[in-house]
């Protein structure tokens, strides 16, 4: 059974960091491309990062650029979301993502929130 369970969110001042995970089982995230959305309320869920099977990096959205990044332990089985410099405007719930060839799947996601 496959299942993707995000942690590390929280409540953070403006410039902090944190670091969100996603722990898979059922399946091997080094197989597949592992990406990392995000949805603040009254808004429409959005791509962040995602880390395609052959490595290296991609960040989708501008905003984050040069301050998220988006890396994976296959030891681990674990997907990870470093976020630094964070900003009031990250605030939202992260969702870690999979499509894997028997289907998508979402975990059930982690609140972040960057205020003073």
């Amino acid at each position: 059974q496959v299942q993707l369970v995000e942690s590390g969110g929280g409540l953070v001042q403006p410039g902090g960091s944190l670091r969100l995970s996603c722990a898979a089982s059922g399946f091997t995230v080094s197989s597949y491309a592992m990406s990392w959305y995000r949805q603040a309320p009254g808004r429409d869920r959005e791509l962040v990062a995602v880390i395609p099977t052959t490595g290296g990096s991609t960040t989708a959205v501008a905003s984050v650029k040069g301050r998220f990044t988006i890396s994976r332990d296959n030891a681990e089985n674990t997907v990870y979301l470093q976020m630094n410099s964070l900003k009031p405007e990250d605030t939202a719930v992260y969702y870690c993502y999979a499509h894997t060839g028997h289907g998508t799947y979402w975990g059930q996601g982690t609140q972040v929130t960057v205020s003073s």
